[in-house]
């Protein structure tokens, strides 16, 4: 079928002018519903809130709560999970010696020296109901399962009077601990459930009067050559 040139332009010119018409009555409740989404918060341009103040700061702390009894971590149809060891003091860092022994640093924060007062007291309050208000062990112990049924049988003190112990590494026939304040050195026989010596000092690390995040740790190079040691900030 043909249509005249004029006629067709005339349509044309009818449909512009009613589909124009369709946008802008439409255009008003597009716009009120991106209004009613919310503040988009990522993205590579996320749009932050104003921040907020408050006379008391809001903190939010979960307390810390231990399995009940019998109950485990549900896992995948032909897995099982076991209590490896318990009764353990404010474990901190696990290390695997190559004979599959299991080093645990016992550790918690060094007595501060700051003093007493308010904001002591909160973080007192704050820090006990994380599960971290003890008192530090200050030692490694070592856990063995000498007949492979994932529980360790064998469980003895492996290092102590250390000061915030965390990071361990064994190089050779050498076992390195970094204290909170200190790298120490020990002489080290594979199967040993205990180091003998008293260890030595290898280097002091920062720490301080506040040395608020004390745990200091350290891996060896792939050649044993070289030894790096996290120092931490005493800031946030």
């Amino acid at each position: 079928m043909h249509i005249p040139t004029s006629s067709f332009a005339r349509v044309s010119g009818h449909l512009v002018k009613a589909l124009v018409s369709v946008a802008v009555l439409a255009t008003p409740s597009a716009h009120a519903q991106r209004e009613a989404l919310p503040t988009p918060g990522f993205g590579p341009t996320p749009q932050l809130p104003l921040p907020q103040h408050s006379a008391i700061p809001t903190v939010n702390i979960a307390p810390a709560k231990g399995w009940s009894p019998g109950e485990m971590p549900k896992v995948a149809e032909g897995l099982k999970v076991v209590a490896f060891a318990r009764g353990l003091d404010h474990p901190r860092w696990v290390y695997v010696l190559p004979n599959g022994d299991v080093l645990v640093a016992e550790s918690n924060a060094p007595p501060k020296a700051e003093g007493g007062g308010i904001m002591a007291m909160i973080m007192g309050f704050f820090q006990r109901r994380a599960g971290a208000g003890t008192v530090s062990a200050n030692r490694i112990t070592l856990l063995r399962d000498t007949d492979g049924d994932g529980v360790a049988d064998v469980q003895t003190v492996f290092a102590e009077g250390l000061n915030s112990p965390f990071g361990m590494a064994l190089v050779g026939d050498t076992f390195y601990v970094a204290n909170t304040d200190s790298i120490m050195k020990f002489p080290y026989s594979e199967g040993a459930t205990a180091l003998t010596s008293p260890g030595i000092k290898l280097v002091d690390l920062p720490a301080g009067s506040i040395n608020h995040h004390w745990t200091k740790n350290v891996i060896a190079s792939a050649d044993g050559s070289k030894l790096f040691v996290t120092v931490g900030s005493n800031s946030n």
